[in-house]
């Protein structure tokens, strides 16, 4: 038993959309609902798991605002109705990763039976940011339960506390306006790399299996060093371990790392999604792909 990802949408940023991380991700939910025929009503919870947003809008909530403008129950409940639950969290890369896990305990409860997870960024805005590093990009992800073998299993994670000194974003006064600004260390995805190896050996001890009996290995970010330094510790080619066409994809990376590996996944076939962020934080899981995704 466990919760099945039902459709992936993925919006890349255009002209109109390159500096709205709000526009990316209702494209992407309206997209994913659209191809997976559902009304937007049927979501019962939203999360967005998106960072950098227009503006550098702190309040309200994001989701709040993905959800009244994708329709979803914008009026209050009515009585005996459920309407649908926002909230946003923030985990940087690992965001989906943190949302699914959130996600998965509304289903496995029963407090909700459709859920959708939304990530995105975008840089805030002319002379908001300094040196924004990320691709402006969406992604959305339906999910549901099933009662069967298929499904997320449970994430594992592991921290690496750093103080911030691997990779921090601040937003401070800079001639009287809130600039976003980035530090990085130069060996981020070898720190990375390592916490997320981590996640994946305890992922694989809690379920008694082999990277030879996972079918595909998705992992974000998508930096060509942070899958050369996980390849190398988990002992395996990095042609092996699937990430995002797009290297400067930041929370809507795992997403597109999971379709693209997807769709060369047998029914039943697991998959092991493994993500990295700032903190340092890592988590894995195991999701065994239903039928109907493949």
């Amino acid at each position: 038993m466990g919760t099945v990802i039902e459709r992936v949408a993925l919006t890349e940023g255009g002209w109109l959309t390159r500096r709205s991380a709000l526009r990316l991700a209702v494209k992407s939910a309206k997209d994913c609902l659209e191809r997976a025929g559902r009304d937007p009503d049927d979501v019962e919870l939203l999360v967005n798991a998106g960072i950098y947003r227009d503006r550098n809008l702190g309040e309200p909530a994001m989701a709040a605002m993905i959800q009244q403008d994708i329709g979803a129950n914008p009026e209050d409940p009515h009585a005996g109705g459920q309407g649908t639950f926002s909230f946003d969290i923030s985990n940087g890369t690992c965001g989906v990763l943190t949302a699914l896990q959130i996600v998965d305990g509304f289903l496995r409860s029963r407090a909700v039976d459709c859920a959708l997870v939304v990530a995105g960024d975008a840089d805030p805005g002319h002379g908001m940011s300094d040196d924004f590093p990320f691709s402006p990009a969406g992604a959305a992800l339906l999910c549901d339960w099933s009662d069967s073998d298929d499904g997320l299993e449970r994430i594992h994670w592991v921290s690496i506390p750093d103080d911030g000194e691997t990779f921090n974003a601040t937003v401070g006064l800079i001639d009287h306006h809130n600039v976003l600004r980035f530090a990085a260390a130069d060996d981020k995805d070898e720190r990375f790399a390592a916490a997320a190896a981590g996640a994946v050996d305890a992922c694989l001890r809690g379920s008694a299996l082999t990277l030879d009996e996972v079918d595909a290995i998705v992992a974000a970010p998508a930096h060509s060093a942070f899958r050369a330094a996980l390849a190398g510790r988990l002992g395996i080619p990095a042609a092996r371990v699937t990430v995002a066409d797009d290297a400067g994809l930041h929370t809507a990376s795992l997403a597109a790392a999971f379709e693209r590996a997807a769709g060369g996944v047998r029914h039943g076939g697991l998959i092991l999604l493994v993500a990295a962020a700032a903190g340092i934080t890592a988590g894995a899981g195991l999701y065994r792909l239903p039928a109907s995704q493949v």
